[in-house]
């Protein structure tokens, strides 16, 4: 009798356990691989977090944790919709798979249902990063495409617009398709991280809406952040008692509307007075700028001529093909550097506009950001980021050699290949950079690289084509598909990797600038090395042999090489590159596919017959 009573409990339980659905579906997973030999404290301060993290969830019945552990910042948060037990389950499989990361710096893992973010420093308040991405259903809606299109941007754009005005930065609502017979309906949530304000809330999701529109007429999709996550599907994923109403959020209050009717009636009463300055202005302001580009400064050539002190030696911090770069220090203290663009080419000119349009909309930590220009003076200028520790090179065979460790080393290793796969795939349009090189990597004040002089290359070559005869790159760096061809593909800027690779690794330089001959550069002392089985023998000596695996820089060495080979097709992509750095031990023993070694020949032969040979470069 008692099995009876049972019975209905144990109906509950199964029926919970079906619908129970933790959302563990990947969307998007970050992490900085680890090479240090001795992490365990880091680890075990990142794994208190987690329980912290855990505790929180499990005893407040909450969908959002912080925590610290002496100097490990982490964070969770779950959709709004889950239930407890789901918020949980998601959590739990997070940190599953953040542990694979083996991070000891940061690591993000994005589940449809919950997210997981942990770094060494506090990152509470940053929503957008680099990176940003989005996933669409591989299956198009039923719903024919004129009727879910606008409905699905209608009801994104309102919960772009409503969400940040929410209580806690979570809105979930839908849209009924009610026409031509149609009766569906449009599933959508919106959610930002609670640690970040109205303003970082609302332009990360602006970002994440520009990502999924590309996603219908697909039947659903999801874009995510570093601090924001958007969704929306034609079949539901989350309750109807679940749902927000977003109206109150879309319209504006009845202060408001006074306040917009009393501007309105003030508006009209000066318009006349409006327009008249605007005549003026069009009539007798014809030098006024021109051309202001979304995002950057449209610096005064003579404020920059005063930070620069005119130019002047002292400050100059680099030069090369593509002009000399100077430290400039602004008026309120702000340290820039400011680059002079070695051309009088008027197409240049022309072109200048938008090729820095496409420059300044790149976001990476691991790329150098422009901040401004100028084209008013004599010269063409670009202004950027200021770099404390200069360029790489001097790191390595300058007169900084030996100062980097082998976890700097590797870092740097694994940033360029991070910057150099967002370029080729991730950013919208593909870029390729064409002069990859060491002294066209740059340190910020912690030795984090980031790649200078991307896009420049593109603006001053005289034929912008991936088949172009117009070189631009350096000897020893560049593929010979290239040099000899004029083939351009993202596979240059491969193969230019994996020999600032072997330089950072070797501490040598790629071909030895001071001599006549480069019959023998280090590429190919690599290989032979390689061949005998002694690439172990390529190793800066100046490093500490206690810092480093050998198996490890064995398999960098590998990949590195493996970049470098011939036909192009053989070499990885840089995501590819990015994947196996993270994961070592995937790298594959690697087959003799060495590439052309006459195409250095053949470079010292245009050089000696006077052929145009453009060694493009800079050392800011």
């Amino acid at each position: 009798m008692k099995d009876v009573f049972l019975w209905p409990l144990l109906l509950i339980w199964l029926i919970k356990a079906v619908i129970s659905d933790p959302q563990t579906n990947l969307l998007d997973r970050d992490c900085s691989p680890s090479i240090s030999t001795d992490v365990s404290g880091y680890l075990s301060n990142r794994n208190n977090t987690f329980k912290d993290l855990r505790g929180q969830l499990l005893k407040n019945n909450t969908k959002f944790a912080t925590a610290e552990q002496y100097g490990v910042y982490a964070l969770v948060q779950c959709r709004d919709y889950l239930s407890d037990a789901d918020c949980l389950a998601c959590f739990d499989a997070a940190v599953s798979l953040s542990l694979n990361c083996l991070s000891d710096g940061t690591a993000r893992v994005i589940f449809e249902g919950c997210y997981l973010r942990y770094e060494g420093e506090d990152f509470y308040k940053v929503a957008t990063l680099p990176g940003n991405t989005w996933k669409c259903s591989p299956n198009q809606s039923s719903i024919k495409e004129n009727l879910i299109d606008p409905v699905v941007k209608g009801l994104l754009r309102d919960l772009e617009i409503a969400t940040p005005k929410t209580n806690g930065f979570f809105a979930a609502a839908t849209r009924r398709i009610h026409a031509s017979g149609t009766d569906s309906t449009i599933y959508a949530v919106a959610q930002c991280a609670q640690t970040v304000s109205q303003r970082v809330c609302r332009n990360c999701l602006s970002v994440a809406n520009r990502n999924i529109q590309n996603c219908p007429p697909q039947a659903g999709g999801s874009s995510v952040d570093a601090g924001c996550f958007l969704r929306y599907s034609d079949v539901p994923f989350f309750p109807k008692n679940a749902t927000t109403d977003i109206t109150p959020f879309l319209r504006a209050s009845s202060s408001t509307k006074s306040r917009i009717s009393l501007c309105v009636v003030g508006g009209v009463c000066i318009f006349l007075l409006i327009l008249a300055l605007m005549l003026w202005y069009r009539l007798f302001r014809k030098t006024a700028k021109r051309g202001v580009i979304s995002g950057l400064i449209n610096y005064d050539y003579k404020d920059l001529k005063s930070a620069t002190k005119n130019f002047c030696e002292e400050y100059k911090v680099g030069e090369g093909g593509f002009g000399d770069v100077y430290k400039g220090v602004l008026e309120k203290g702000h340290v820039v550097a400011v680059k002079k663009l070695a051309t009088s080419s008027s197409k240049v000119k022309e072109n200048f506009e938008s090729e820095i349009k496409l420059t300044s909309e790149v976001n990476h930590r691991n790329i150098i950001r422009l901040l401004g220009y100028s084209r008013k003076g004599p010269e063409l200028l670009l202004v950027f980021e200021y770099m404390e520790n200069g360029s790489l090179d001097k790191f390595l065979y300058g007169e900084e050699r030996g100062t980097l460790s082998w976890k700097q080393r590797f870092d740097i290793i694994f940033g360029i290949a991070r910057g150099l796969a967002y370029l080729h795939e991730e950013f919208h349009t593909s870029i390729i950079h064409r002069d990859i090189k060491s002294s066209n990597i740059l340190l910020d004040v912690d030795y984090h690289p980031k790649i200078a002089d991307f896009g420049l290359a593109r603006l001053i070559a005289e034929d912008q084509s991936h088949f172009t005869t117009g070189f631009a790159g350096t000897l020893g760096y560049t593929a010979p598909e290239y040099a000899i061809h004029g083939h351009l593909s993202e596979k240059v800027d491969t193969y230019a990797y994996g020999v600032v690779v072997l330089e950072i690794i070797s501490g040598g330089q790629s071909v030895n600038m001071k001599t006549d001959s480069v019959t023998d550069p280090l590429l190919a002392h690599a290989w032979k090395l390689y061949a005998d089985g002694m690439h172990l023998d390529l190793v800066d000596e100046t490093l500490n042999p206690d810092e480093y695996s050998t198996e490890t820089v064995k398999k960098i060495i590998e990949l590195a090489l493996m970049c470098t080979q011939s036909p192009t097709s053989t070499r990885p992509t840089m995501s590819k590159v990015v994947a196996s750095l993270t994961n070592i031990s995937s790298v594959e023993h690697i087959s003799q596919s060495k590439p052309t070694w006459s195409s250095y020949q053949h470079l010292q032969s245009l050089q000696e017959d006077g052929e145009q040979f453009a060694l493009k470069g800079i050392q800011t």
